[in-house]
């Protein structure tokens, strides 16, 4: 089953519903340019599946598309970007 990521601007989230359960990824914007990824949230029931991942991909694609700078307070997502040097260009410096 595909997974698909929406994201919620207004309630400042990445979301993912599947057969009942759900997952997020929750972000702040701090200052003007920049992006804080601050809590990653996965029912126990989703997990193991790839979601978180598939949550931190669509989150940092997002960053790139807009031209925002990167903040991981959120631990999960401190370790994906740590794992996939290919984000570490969008870390804020």
């Amino acid at each position: 089953m595909a997974t698909t990521v929406a994201h919620h601007p207004e309630n400042q989230e990445f979301t993912v519903e599947q057969g009942g359960l759900s997952a997020e990824l929750a972000y702040s914007r701090p200052a003007d340019g920049v992006i804080d990824f601050t809590h990653t949230f996965v029912d126990e029931g989703l997990r193991g599946q790839g979601v978180g991942a598939e949550l931190a991909r669509a989150a940092l694609a997002y960053a790139r598309e807009q031209q925002l700078q990167v903040r991981t307070s959120c631990s999960f997502m401190r370790q994906f970007v740590a794992d996939h040097a290919e984000y570490a260009p969008l870390l804020a410096q």
